[in-house]
């Protein structure tokens, strides 16, 4: 995007994350991996899919109050026709489902160590892009409050387990991004939903793409949220008309812009604006794999 500096966002303890998750994987039956439901590819680490293998998995599309249930649902299909067990929950609020499933996919290593008179516990990865749910999720699971959540991205910079029941164990992992975030278009948009630290961004540029994105797809709901008439406002008009109705000015009436960009980052990230997925599945054709 045209006055938009690129995106390169890949800290020194990110790199020691991925040798961690690498090393850890070896001790765990099974990965529950976290995407966001308003962007379920975008927040998925490409670099997953090589490291887990055969490794049983859970794909779970968080914080789904806050995405369009159609779009929902077609990335659900989307993901069962890739061979990929997914669906949307709401990280403090799935607990039985989860645990029913993660005892199902653990059953059988489980019933082999049973007739060898050993009982065993099963372990399970947690993990995802920052900000994406997994302390919400990890106490959800455990029943209990095992560390404070955070809505900041790279909060967890150390694996650590964490006891959920008699027969499980949860083993946190910092919030991993991949190198340099090529796809620029992908690493905007991981920049809308805060996985990416805004002190690094912006904001300014941040809030204008982002605006200029919604009104492409869901103008109605830009529209009715700040209150506007134009529908043919983009960029820093757009702001500025958003700037107006909110009152966001400054001394000579100038436009608070900054002020606007952080107030439609944050009512975005809120959902404020409305129940709103940022991406849809591909298309998959016949005979595509």
């Amino acid at each position: 995007m045209e006055g938009q500096r690129p995106i390169s966002w890949y800290p020194g303890h990110m790199a020691k994350a991925k040798r961690q998750l690498e090393t850890q994987l070896k001790r765990v039956d099974i990965v529950l991996e976290l995407c966001d439901a308003r962007l379920p590819l975008s927040s998925r680490n490409p670099a997953l899919d090589e490291m887990l293998g055969n490794k049983p998995r859970l794909l779970m599309m968080n914080k789904e109050d806050l995405a369009d249930p159609a779009a929902t649902r077609r990335w659900e299909a989307y993901f069962l026709g890739q061979g990929i067990q997914a669906f949307p929950i709401q990280a403090g609020k799935n607990r039985q489902r989860i645990l029913k499933l993660v005892d199902e996919l653990t059953a059988d290593k489980r019933r082999r160590a049973e007739s060898r008179g050993i009982a065993i516990t099963s372990r399970a990865m947690v993990v995802g892009v920052p900000n994406v749910g997994k302390s919400t999720l990890i106490n959800a699971l455990a029943g209990r409050s095992a560390f404070k959540v955070q809505d900041r991205p790279g909060i967890t910079r150390a694996a650590q387990w964490i006891k959920a029941g008699e027969r499980l164990e949860l083993l946190d992992t910092p919030g991993m991004l991949w190198p340099k975030l090529h796809d620029q278009h992908a690493a905007r948009r991981l920049a809308y939903i805060a996985a990416i630290r805004d002190e690094v961004l912006d904001t300014y540029h941040l809030a204008t793409g982002l605006l200029d994105e919604l009104m492409a797809t869901v103008p109605e709901k830009v529209m009715a949220r700040y209150k506007l008439e134009d529908s043919s406002l983009r960029g820093q008009a757009l702001l500025e008309a958003i700037c107006r109705a909110r009152g966001f000015l400054q001394k000579g009436n100038a436009y608070d812009l900054e002020r606007g960009a952080t107030c439609v980052l944050d009512e975005f990230r809120g959902g404020l604006i409305g129940r709103i997925t940022l991406e849809l599945p591909p298309e998959v054709h016949h005979g595509e794999q």
